[in-house]
């Protein structure tokens, strides 16, 4: 296990970069503690794999060092940097028994039967396959392929990092919620440095205890599952956590006031700058309400979806969701008012966070938003 440091570390696939634009990877620098659980979480194409490939050693970067305890690995190739890496497809070999598929890792490298028959057993225990140990690995479900695809990354005690690279993809939807309980058990049992890499935001939520969120090769936030919901540092993170996710709407600033058309919205304290740029106001729809006055709204789609109401209204051209509970039975068309809860009411400038939350702002009632 090793704490893992990126340092200034950017990458290009073109071979004279000279814009940012040219870059897949921003300029990124990053501390992994060890013993951490971590997600990599953005979209196709924001730069997940390009990262995972540089500190597995598969890709060397343009610019910048990866260090493992401090040490620099920049140049290493993989297998001098301990590295274990569970895929999206199962690596195992099906003329093998389970027993021997999750022996491979440990003997290949010279351990005596009798430490490899200690961590087999450990780990197929952990897995819950002991009773597959005899069974070739042809024979088995999806599902535990790749559980010994992820006993095989783990069977090792001298690993630096496990790295699992959108692992459950190829998994039953009903299965996927076992293998992301099971997966977070193991972290809390071995204690490894682990990297999980995903699209999937309840994957990554429900794994990491810091979630690094990547949008077009830059991190536009690092924080724990609730961070990212409560205060998200970029709309793109309201946006892409969340569901439905954060309301960004446009808005004019006026004399230090957000405006949205000609209707004033409470913020939930100070503008941080100038407020120079383009300027949105960003509130979640648990914190929109349905109010006797506050911003006129048309309600366009009423979704039931078991524990609460999502209400799609249209104001000032724009769509905004809002979380109902059962009090409230709007229906397509009704005429309505939006209140947004001003402690939760955001300004981004640019796309980032603009505002610093006042300390004496109430919590408990929500702010109309003023006609």
């Amino acid at each position: 296990m090793a704490k893992i440091t990126l340092s200034k570390l950017r990458h290009s696939y073109l071979p004279n970069p000279s814009r940012p634009s040219d870059y897949a990877l921003k300029e990124i620098d990053l501390d992994w503690t060890d013993g951490g659980a971590y997600a990599l979480l953005g979209p196709s194409g924001c730069g997940k794999s390009t990262l995972l490939n540089i500190i597995s050693g598969l890709l060397e970067p343009s610019e910048g060092q990866i260090l493992f305890d401090g040490k620099d690995v920049t140049k290493l190739p993989p297998d001098q940097r301990n590295i274990a890496q569970v895929f999206q497809f199962p690596v195992i070999y099906d003329t093998m028994t389970v027993y021997d598929n999750l022996a491979f890792p440990l003997r290949n490298r010279g351990r005596d039967e009798a430490t490899v028959k200690e961590r087999v057993m450990a780990i197929a225990e952990m897995l819950e396959v002991t009773d597959l140990l005899d069974t070739r690995a042809a024979g088995l479900s999806p599902d535990n392929k790749q559980k010994i695809s992820m006993g095989r990354g783990l069977v090792r005690e001298d690993v630096n990092v496990v790295m699992f690279d959108e692992p459950l993809t190829v998994i039953d939807p009903h299965l996927k919620w076992k293998l992301r309980s099971k997966l977070k058990e193991l972290h809390q049992r071995v204690k490894a440095t682990m990297i999980y890499v995903t699209h999937d935001q309840t994957e990554a939520l429900t794994f990491a205890d810091q979630v690094v969120v990547m949008q077009l090769g830059e991190v536009v936030q690092i924080g724990t599952p609730v961070e990212l919901f409560d205060r998200p540092a970029h709309t793109f993170v309201g946006h892409f956590i969340g569901s439905p996710g954060m309301n960004v709407l446009p808005c004019e600033l006026r004399g230090g006031q957000a405006y949205i058309g000609a209707h004033p919205v409470a913020l939930e304290g100070a503008i941080r700058g100038d407020g120079t740029g383009t300027t949105e106001i960003g509130v979640r729809p648990e914190f929109v309400s349905l109010a006797t006055n506050g911003l006129p709204a048309q309600v366009t789609k009423v979704s039931d979806v078991g524990r609460h109401t999502v209400v799609e209204c249209l104001a000032e051209g724009r769509r905004i969701n809002a979380i109902v509970d059962g009090s409230h039975n709007p229906t397509k068309g009704d005429a309505v008012h939006l209140s947004f809860q001003q402690d939760q009411t955001r300004l981004y400038v640019d796309g980032w966070l603009a505002t610093t939350p006042d300390t004496q702002t109430a919590k408990s009632e929500p702010m109309e938003v003023a006609q």
